[in-house]
């Protein structure tokens, strides 16, 4: 990881299961040159873990809030995380 790179974990409540979330979270990520993974939880959340810039992961944090046209986004939680993430950005199943 470089001094300028941050990994947070990000759990994203409201309606953003159904509405092709993680489609468009792979996306996004992907323009943003960030690493990680989004996945749907069984609980009504979408999960994803990013690792990039300080900038562009605040920017992904941002775009989270929006998300694609059919979500609803109630709340975003954020928490730090640390160790290696594979290169590139990908969907996971559901846990």
């Amino acid at each position: 990881m470089h001094d300028d790179e941050v990994v947070l974990r990000v759990r994203v409540h409201g309606r953003v299961q159904g509405v092709w979330y993680r489609g468009w979270t792979v996306e996004q990520a992907s323009r943003l040159g960030l690493s990680g993974w989004v996945r749907n939880r069984v609980d009504g959340t979408v999960e994803a873990q990013l690792r990039g810039s300080a900038e562009d992961v605040r920017e992904m944090i941002r775009r989270c809030w929006t998300g694609p046209p059919a979500a609803a986004v109630t709340h975003v939680e954020e928490t730090a995380e640390t160790g290696p993430i594979e290169p590139g950005f990908r969907q996971w199943p559901t846990v």
